[in-house]
């Protein structure tokens, strides 16, 4: 996270213009977004927007799903850039709110999907603050990709299906009341 900072704040006060390594969608040079293109934004407020979020949502997927996050979070990270170089429109898409996308979708399908404690209380918490931005997969803005948005999700619900089982469940506590039987 801090190196989204430092890179849009190098880009800001050198003049880097760091916007051509973003995804252009269809042409060979616009592969290397698929690397650099969640790294580079377009302005303070965008890297600010975007900070919050990839802590909250990615701390709730680490803390959820320690196993499948090493997995989940790479799917996403490329799987965004690549769909997007596919489909996307023809313009420079940049930012890690396609990830953003894809960690909420992951964390509140997974807890749906799962239906523990933990993960539900993870689902409602990831949904109660970030649930709004599901309007962000349409394109309501010319100026926003909304073709990483929607990608980030598909991904991110693809995966919760994929990777459900694939944490332990956290064990279930027993109470000895639970033995009791009730006497007429």
């Amino acid at each position: 996270m801090v190196f989204l900072w430092v890179i849009q704040i190098n880009n800001a006060v050198f003049g880097l213009g760091l916007i051509h390594l973003g995804v252009y969608p269809r042409e060979i040079s616009g592969l290397m977004g698929v690397l650099f293109a969640p790294l580079i934004h377009g302005s303070y407020a965008h890297v600010f927007s975007n900070t919050l979020p990839l802590l909250v949502l990615g701390t709730a997927m680490l803390l959820g799903y320690p196993r499948s996050s090493k997995f989940v979070f790479p799917i996403i990270y490329f799987g965004v850039g690549i769909l997007v170089w596919f489909f996307g429109r023809p313009s420079f898409h940049i930012g890690v709110s396609g990830i953003n996308f894809g960690l909420l979708t992951f964390v509140f399908v997974i807890g749906v999907l799962r239906w523990d404690k933990r993960a539900i209380a993870l689902s409602c918490l990831v949904f109660f603050l970030y649930g709004g931005m599901l309007w962000g997969i349409f394109p309501i803005e010319r100026s926003v990709s909304f073709e990483s948005h929607f990608f980030g999700a598909v991904i991110g619900v693809v995966c919760a299906i994929l990777f459900r089982n694939f944490d332990s469940r956290p064990p279930e506590k027993h109470y000895d009341w639970e033995d009791e039987t009730e006497e007429p």
